[in-house]
């Protein structure tokens, strides 16, 4: 696959090898990663399943990608196959995942503090996003102190829009509530 890296390539191909396997099961593929640990390789397929996904579901993609994958053998590395659920708290990494999540509350960290929030870890509900940023709606989180100089002044002390540079995004994910 010209112009890709060896990882996109193993990405690219592993989801089409595994994508009618698993939608014959009625799975979709949330995403695959290709990613060295150590010493090791790791090929990551990460399936969904309306209803959830079982330890059933991974062990027949499993076996029949790995099949597949001993056929095709395109990868040069040693590496270690894992088909698992992508979690509760998943990353949302491509577009397609951001697209699922809208309305949902999401989690971000960024690389430094944001210039809004002044913090490198906040939450809110996805609003929308582009190519260039990510749009959430923001609660911020105000002593009673600062609470009151905004209400004085006649700030919004409630939620608002917030949109943050993807290139200023070290994670995003959904929200994990326990």
């Amino acid at each position: 696959m010209a112009g890709k890296s060896k990882k996109q390539t193993y990405e690219i191909r592993t989801e089409e090898l595994v994508t009618p396997i698993a939608a014959a099961a009625g799975i979709w593929i949330y995403d695959v990663e290709f990613l060295k640990e150590g010493q090791d390789h790791y090929l990551n397929v990460f399936i969904e399943k309306d209803g959830g996904v079982t330890i059933d579901d991974c062990e027949a993609v499993s076996r029949a990608l790995s099949d597949r994958l001993d056929e095709e053998d395109f990868i040069s590395e040693e590496y270690i196959l894992v088909v698992s659920s992508p979690g509760l708290g998943r990353p949302l990494t491509r577009d397609r995942h951001l697209k699922n999540s809208i309305g949902m509350e999401v989690e971000i960290r960024t690389y430094k503090p944001h210039a809004e929030t002044l913090s490198k870890e906040f939450s809110g509900i996805l609003r929308g996003f582009d190519a260039e940023s990510v749009t959430i709606l923001y609660t911020p989180v105000l002593s009673g102190t600062r609470r009151k100089k905004m209400e004085k002044a006649g700030e919004e002390t409630g939620p608002r829009e917030l949109k943050v540079e993807r290139k200023e995004i070290a994670a995003i994910r959904l929200a994990l509530h326990l």
